[in-house]
């Protein structure tokens, strides 16, 4: 693959020059390709015909659906084989991820049991931390939790009041760890607290250990099957040896998880939106109004256009960073220090992805469900569950406000570090406006949020055109439908981060929405 796959806006290329190739879906190996065949025929076979069983929380079901997925190698596919996982990309695991999501409850606790729970381990933990948690997790046998936030710490992390201190061999951790997926099923959670007070730290916690107890489940508005509760921990005693890392470095450990646990989210969150449109065309074809098929009117057809070209951009953009992540680990030597500098190289596109991708599947989902008019409003139809499962995607893994300002912020201090060129280069309508916007140095939220707006529709965009160009067929329709879009919303951001007018919009990019309707319904999902 060409080096130029790799540009990036964290790297300094994204509005330096423009790549001539990116990795795409189809640019998977043979082997990773029945791997992710794989994963689908076990999403449609195993989990969705016992959706209502899962959000009923069933005894026992979600425990052995994680120990079938362990066996079959999805909870550690890019977990090093030395301890029990594949050892393969941040890609191939992010496509599996999404085809594993075609039910929101179930994807949440297989996302954080190959995820962010073994992340921080794999990069930060010593060699017995490693071998003695690892197996557990990638085989399944254990479900694992990651646990950060509490009752008034959420988006600012570091403001936890969980505290550690140092008995003896023991560590003692006193607080409560609030929204924690899994907690139910949990063996094994990774644990930030502060040492003494002052010290962020991360620790490695085993359910049974003294101390540590699970609190009632929260009611929640959708993901009923996922199981989210407190953690509470009252004198826990933690091996001295389960510290992870260094005292007073839990945030490299806490943050690095959650870069890479946004990309993978994003790729969690196209996995309902697949599932969503699948049963919103069969529906479409299916009901009958005035005589034919609502599948056959122009506004009906128009919405699975502008779905389809949502998916798409949304999985552009995923694919491109995940080739970037994948050759950052590849040459970093496998260290601690290479870890995280790999985690860290590419954090600003892995929160674009997460806006980007749950935002897409909020409005992928929303359609999918006007589709089927009022019968979508009831819990008779199942496309209603999407809609419920859908909603928290823009709120946890950071909420999408927080990336917001972290995706403008970090992009500023690299260009003040002079690792990336803010200049526009103008290979787009967005892109260029996007550079001219950067030199208007916004301080207030809402004139950030709308730079961030920018920077995400300029990476998003050349991500769906480089894709395009390289596929052909029906990509460059959708690649057409998007940005007759995003070209409005991008001069929208524009006079909010600048107060000037954008200019004239480019002509509108011909496109027959009739034709390209007519493929997605006929595939019925994204193309």
């Amino acid at each position: 693959m060409s080096t130029a796959t790799h540009q990036s806006v964290a790297g300094g290329e994204f509005f330096a020059a423009t790549p001539t190739s990116i990795f795409t879906p189809e640019s998977f190996s043979s082997d990773e390709r029945l791997m992710i065949q794989a994963a689908e025929q076990f999403s449609r076979g195993e989990v969705l015909p016992v959706v209502e069983e899962l959000d009923q929380q069933a005894d026992g079901l979600t425990p052995r659906l994680i120990r079938m997925a362990g066996e079959l190698g999805f909870c550690g596919v890019d977990t090093p084989e030395a301890y029990g996982g594949l050892g393969l990309g941040k890609n191939v695991a992010a496509r599996i991820l999404e085809f594993l999501s075609l039910n929101g409850s179930f994807s949440v606790t297989v996302g954080i049991t190959s995820g962010i729970s073994q992340f921080g381990l794999v990069a930060f933990g010593n060699e017995a931390q490693k071998q003695k948690y690892l197996p557990h997790l990638t085989s399944g046998e254990w479900i694992g939790a990651y646990a950060l936030s509490e009752p008034n710490s959420g988006s600012d992390a570091l403001s936890a009041t969980t505290r550690a201190e140092l008995r003896g061999d023991k560590w003692i951790l006193n607080g409560t760890k609030m929204w924690i997926s899994n907690a139910k099923w949990a063996n094994f959670f990774l644990v930030m607290a502060k040492i003494d007070g002052e010290k962020f730290s991360a620790f490695l916690v085993e359910r049974d250990f003294p101390g540590v107890s699970i609190s009632r489940e929260e009611h929640k508005m959708g993901l009923k099957g996922s199981s989210t509760a407190r953690l509470e921990l009252v004198d826990a005693e933690i091996p001295v040896e389960n510290l992870l890392y260094e005292p007073g470095y839990g945030h490299h450990v806490a943050f690095n998880a959650l870069n890479v646990g946004r990309f993978k989210l994003a790729a969690m969150s196209i996995g309902p939106a697949r599932h969503a449109m699948e049963l919103a065309a069969v529906y479409a074809k299916d009901r009958r109004q005035f005589g034919r098929p609502i599948s056959d009117f122009g506004l009906i057809r128009k919405k699975f256009a502008e779905m389809a070209a949502r998916f798409y951009v949304a999985e552009s953009m995923i694919y491109r960073t995940g080739a970037m992540i994948d050759d950052a680990f590849a040459t970093s030597g496998g260290d601690i220090t290479g870890n995280r500098q790999a985690a860290e190289e590419f954090a600003i596109e892995c929160s674009a992805c997460k806006v980007f991708a749950t935002e897409a599947e909020s409005a992928i989902v929303d359609e999918a469900l006007q589709c089927f008019g009022g019968y979508g409003f009831t819990e008779e139809f199942p496309i209603a569950r999407h809609y419920r499962d859908a909603r928290v995607s823009r709120i946890y893994e950071g909420t999408n406000e927080i990336n917001r300002i972290f995706l403008a912020d970090r992009l500023r201090r690299r260009a003040q570090e002079g690792r990336v060129s803010l200049a526009a280069v103008g290979d787009s309508f967005i892109s260029e406006l996007a550079g001219r916007a950067m030199a208007a140095e916004p301080k207030d939220q809402i004139r950030v949020g709308a730079l961030s707006d920018l920077v995400m529709l300029a990476y998003a965009e050349q991500s769906a055109r480089l894709r395009a160009g390289q596929s052909g067929g029906p990509y460059g329709d959708l690649y057409r439908v998007f940005v007759n879009m995003a070209n409005a919303e991008a001069a929208r951001a524009y006079a909010t981060v600048t107060g000037d007018s954008a200019g004239s919009l480019p002509a509108p990019l011909a496109v027959d929405m009739e034709a390209l309707a007519g493929l997605v319904l006929d595939k019925q999902g994204p193309l």
